[in-house]
């Protein structure tokens, strides 16, 4: 599902004010909660802050408060107490039509020391071209300070749709960092360049944390690929965690018509878009490309979905054994206009739970905190940021 939202005017700095959103601070949300039922028992939502313009990501700061990212080209620091900061100055300009706009934002794992982000994000080429980049940057108290891009998907292409894109960072069996970063993009609607491996297309890629090609990637040295490829023959990636007990890498992506899935990336592996895949094409003929669901030496999806959520940001919610969501697997659903809640035994999925049906909002991110609290955005043009408690 290609969760497209309305276009939005090309926005140079972030400071630029989009049509229906001031560029200035806006007031604390008044807190308002509510309460909506679960199998479990019964969720309070909480909204944080609101007025936000199609928000696409949010990082909880560890001193309370959050980074939000809205997709026209603002990064935003929202108070614990849902005061709404004036933009971020800094922010380099984005491609911010159809789907392509300021996307992921994430701490760096020394971020305590260092103060430094992560984020992905629609890059303007010559023409009416873009691809998917990653950035690092230093938080100020009003800017970014130091930015450096140091991923840009090549080649640049026109089209305004499939730029992914999320971030997730490694880490080692014994919980610290691995010192690699993996950013999801996608294959820009155009299918096959995700099996063409001298392209970046359709490709989860990993990176030293300073942006540099890991020696031990899988196609290092090979001249008819990109060294900076972990897997390949993915749709559009919107969905990409660690689970914190074992270090396993999650991902998830949009099917076309039916096929979303989740993969278990691993190193050098073909993920088979558009040759397999489980769904169809929008015009209700079958991908033009595909030869069936399975195919020799592509990999099968580790969960698919018949019918497409529109699948979005992904959390982890595990190492809580008196939480009643303790290993869980949560994804924003963007069509269905849910909140997903895998449950799982280990590795294996186990059951499937919907929730936040009665907002009617497209779910674009989900964070875990520390605390066992989950935190969604809305992808709307009023959007929010909630608070859901765990049923007791």
């Amino acid at each position: 599902m290609l969760g497209i939202a309305l276009p939005v005017l090309l926005l140079p700095m972030l400071g630029c004010q989009a049509p229906n959103a001031s560029a200035g601070a806006a007031e604390a949300t008044k807190p308002s909660t509510q309460v909506v039922s679960s199998r479990l028992g019964q969720v309070r939502v909480t909204t944080i802050a609101s007025g936000l313009v199609h928000p696409w990501s949010v990082a909880l700061l560890p001193q309370g408060g959050f980074l939000v990212t809205e997709r026209p080209g603002r990064l935003r620091r929202i108070g614990a107490d849902g005061a709404v900061s004036a933009p971020l100055a800094g922010v380099p300009a984005v491609f911010a039509t159809g789907q392509g706009g300021l996307l992921d934002v994430a701490l760096a794992p020394d971020f305590a020391a260092s103060r430094r982000i992560y984020f992905t994000y629609a890059e303007p080429g010559e023409g009416d071209t873009a691809g998917t980049a990653a950035a690092i940057a230093t938080l100020g108290a009003r800017s970014l300070e130091g930015v450096k891009v140091i991923y840009r998907q090549a080649p640049k292409l026109e089209g305004s749709n499939h730029f992914g894109s999320r971030l997730a960072f490694d880490i080692t069996p014994t919980g610290s960092s691995g010192g690699h970063v993996f950013i999801s993009q996608g294959e820009r609607q155009q299918r096959m360049l995700a099996q063409q491996l001298g392209v970046l297309q359709g490709k989860l890629v990993r990176l030293n944390l300073d942006g540099s090609v890991p020696k031990d990637n899988p196609f290092v040295g090979r001249k008819d690929a990109r060294p900076e490829i972990w897997s390949y023959g993915h749709r559009n990636m919107q969905g990409l965690a660690i689970d914190p007990r074992s270090g396993t890498l999650w991902e998830s992506e949009h099917g076309p018509r039916g096929g979303d899935e989740i993969n278990l990336p691993r190193a050098g592996r073909n993920y088979g878009w558009p040759i397999i895949t489980n769904g169809i094409d929008y015009s209700g003929f079958p991908v033009s490309e595909a030869v069936g669901t399975s195919a020799p030496g592509m990999e099968q999806p580790y969960h698919v979905w018949a019918k497409s959520p529109a699948l979005s940001g992904m959390a982890f919610l595990v190492n809580q054994p008196r939480s009643k969501w303790n290993n869980s697997l949560f994804l924003g659903a963007l069509a269905d206009a849910s909140l997903i809640r895998l449950t799982l035994d280990g590795d294996r999925v186990m059951g499937e739970e919907r929730l936040l049906k009665e907002l009617g909002a497209r779910i674009r991110d989900v964070r875990v905190g520390p605390e066992g609290a989950v935190y969604v955005l809305t992808d709307e043009d009023d959007g929010k940021l909630l608070r859901l408690d765990p049923p007791r």
